[in-house]
């Protein structure tokens, strides 16, 4: 199975044209969330409708899954905690989101959403808890926002991840966490694109401007990944040990 996995394209209408345009060659297609920016000219509800076309028309290309990101909030629930509903809106067959679970080739693939306060993080922590003991041969988690205190959430002075992550991380012990949120990560010295928790690889493939996003490619078949981005390569075997890598020029040097 192959598996494409972007993040954080914030209303960058090429790149969701990039992906539209490549979404065919994979069995499955992932968008890490905050597909919006809420720092646009434009109001959300315009960008919604727009934003979701494009989804309708990846979905009629591939299966699609997409998780909420803190950009992509429209609403407010009984909490008075921010959740994104237009996401369940659209929801349809070959497209899901937050809180489906999608088996793929023996694989589940949970979608997380974006928590913004102790109810929504407590029902993430229930979906997990349910999901955890279905049958499955791998367990990939899509959330966005990447574990605290690793690389893949090092935005060059501090971690800007979620500490309630890694604590699920430890619980759960999923094989793969597809995160985003923290753009830079994989371009400044002691982030990375890529890192191990325990027997879980984590990653964020982090975001650059211009008409492609970054972007990951899982072969889960040989059990390999591959980032490109527009300052750096790198691959990785999921069946190794992670290879130290410390910001794209260790990354280009197939680090």
């Amino acid at each position: 199975m192959k598996l494409l996995f972007v993040s954080d394209l914030h209303y960058a209408l090429r790149q969701f044209d990039w992906l539209a345009a490549q979404a065919a060659n994979y069995d499955v297609a992932v968008i890490g969330g905050d597909l919006l920016d809420l720092g646009s000219v434009l109001d959300l509800e315009v960008q919604i409708l727009v934003v979701e076309k494009y989804l309708a028309r990846i979905g009629e290309l591939t299966q699609l899954l997409v998780c909420s990101g803190n950009h992509d909030c429209d609403a407010r629930s009984a909490a008075n905690e921010s959740i994104c509903q237009w996401l369940h809106d659209v929801k349809a067959r070959r497209l899901f989101v937050d809180g489906d679970s999608v088996e793929a080739g023996g694989m589940l693939i949970t979608i997380c959403p974006w928590w913004d306060g102790p109810v929504s993080r407590a029902e993430v922590e229930r979906l997990l808890q349910r999901e955890a003991s279905r049958p499955k041969t791998k367990w990939i988690w899509i959330h966005h926002a990447p574990p605290d205190r690793s690389p893949v959430s090092w935005t060059g002075k501090k971690s800007g991840g979620d500490p309630f992550l890694v604590e699920w991380i430890e619980r759960f012990a999923p094989d793969l966490v597809l995160s985003g949120h923290i753009h830079n990560a994989p371009f400044v010295k002691r982030g990375s694109w890529m890192d191990r928790l325990g027997k879980t690889w984590v990653f964020n493939p982090g975001k650059q401007i211009g008409p492609h996003p970054t972007s990951l490619v899982f072969d889960l078949g040989q059990m390999s990944v591959s980032w490109d981005s527009q300052e750096g390569q790198g691959t990785q075997s999921l069946d190794q040990p992670a290879s130290p890598v410390n910001g794209p020029a260790a990354v280009a040097d197939g680090a």
